[in-house]
């Protein structure tokens, strides 16, 4: 599919780069209960890292880059010993401990530790190929909303934790989209973000060999490969416009370009503004060329996530800032007209909503792979900043795997 549905001269590009960026990914050990279809992580028993080894690699974060939050990943990192420790430490220094987790290990009295040790939030990824057992066994992406429910309620219930979702789109789960994001409307109080990331691994049809340096690597000892050839190139246009079939409004303010192609939507945002009866409508580029521009000069740097007091801020977002934003606006004239209908609505707060489609790594015809340029999600690894999708080839290779078309 072309991306003819949308134009990013007409979306902000967010203004992260490799320096200066929202985002930092954190991991403090490999081990996971869950196993995903399509995980770029080997999964490891005796893989945590000592505290120390964590301090130090946040200090390279904070050496090289600055950053709004740590997202905390894995492996996943409610199995960490120390994570109630690294939270606080992660708070101590300034930057917001985000917790990316599938929930499976999370209690209200861990939930209730860490938030007194200072998480702001938590991403949890939820989705039907993940291989959970119990009640969510074989449940589709829809029945899962029920899990996914369970999670965002607990952290409501808690208070002002930042409560985001994410969730891999495969081939055959892609039509199931647009009901999530009419989910998130419906819990829009209690849900600030929804996240959907196209699959990505190496499949037998891809039409190249596979070299560490001048070596070449047998691409079934990568560790994110299918034997079975798999749809992966789904783009984040393809997941834009199964929305868009169900809800034409829907309209993308922001974008993160890849590294070779400048019109391509890596990572697409849209940010829309409603309570759980309505959606009012969608901010525009000024509106996030606003946050994002204001957040640095007062925080410097890029915001990332936002709490639940923040994104309760949505009637004052359009009653103050429309002048700004043309999207914006014509949000707010909606809001009017509904409180003009019935003026006890003025008591049901709006709020802002996120929701995030994420394109991985493509892969060219001339064997050139195209990254998300001011990637969010870098990590750390032998004191360098790295992608942590890619992370596996270094440690196993040394070196990121170059793609090379075959004779």
């Amino acid at each position: 599919m072309n991306n003819s549905i949308v134009n990013h001269s007409e979306l902000y590009r967010m203004p992260w780069t490799l320096p200066d960026n929202a985002i930092s990914w954190l991991e403090p050990t490999s081990l996971c209960n869950l196993a995903c279809d399509g995980c770029y992580r080997k999964n490891e028993k005796n893989s945590h890292k000592s505290l120390e080894e964590v301090k130090h690699e946040l200090d390279i974060f904070q050496q090289f880059r600055k950053t709004d939050c740590i997202s905390i990943a894995g492996g996943d990192p409610l199995l960490y010993p120390e994570i109630i420790n690294l939270v606080a430490e992660i708070k101590s220094r300034g930057l917001k401990p985000i917790i990316n987790t599938n929930g499976f290990a999370l209690t209200k009295e861990l939930l209730l530790e860490l938030k007194m040790a200072g998480v702001f939030g938590f991403t949890f990824h939820v989705d039907s190929k993940q291989g959970r057992a119990g009640e969510w066994k074989n449940k589709n992406e829809i029945e899962l909303n029920d899990l996914r429910y369970e999670y965002a309620r607990l952290l409501a219930d808690v208070g002002n934790i930042s409560c985001s979702f994410n969730s891999t789109v495969y081939e055959d789960t892609l039509d199931y989209v647009p009901e999530l994001i009419n989910w998130a409307h419906k819990n829009i109080d209690i849900v600030q973000t929804m996240v959907f990331i196209a699959f990505r691994h190496i499949v037998p049809q891809m039409p190249f060999n596979w070299y560490a340096y001048d070596k070449q690597v047998d691409w079934q000892n990568v560790m994110y490969h299918s034997n079975d050839e798999r749809n992966v190139d789904i783009k984040s246009t393809d997941i834009l416009k199964k929305v868009k079939d169900k809800f034409p409004e829907f309209t993308p303010s922001a974008y993160l370009n890849g590294t070779d192609k400048s019109d391509s939507y890596k990572w697409m945002f849209t940010e829309r503004v409603g309570n759980k009866e309505k959606i009012f409508g969608y901010v525009g580029s000024k509106f996030m060329e606003l946050i994002m521009s204001s957040y640095h000069l007062f925080n410097d740097s890029y915001l990332s996530y936002a709490s639940p007091k923040t994104t309760r801020m949505g009637r004052s977002s359009m009653l103050l800032l429309w002048p700004f934003d043309k999207k914006l606006k014509t949000a707010t004239g909606k809001y009017i007209k509904y409180f003009a209908g019935n003026p006890i609505r003025i008591f049901k707060k709006a709020h802002l909503q996120t929701i995030l489609f994420i394109q991985p790594v493509d892969f060219m015809e001339d064997g050139s792979q195209v990254m998300c340029d001011g990637c969010p999600d870098i990590t750390v690894h032998n004191d360098k900043l790295v992608w942590s999708c890619r992370l596996e080839e270094p440690k196993q290779f040394g070196t990121f795997l170059r793609s090379v078309p075959k004779n």
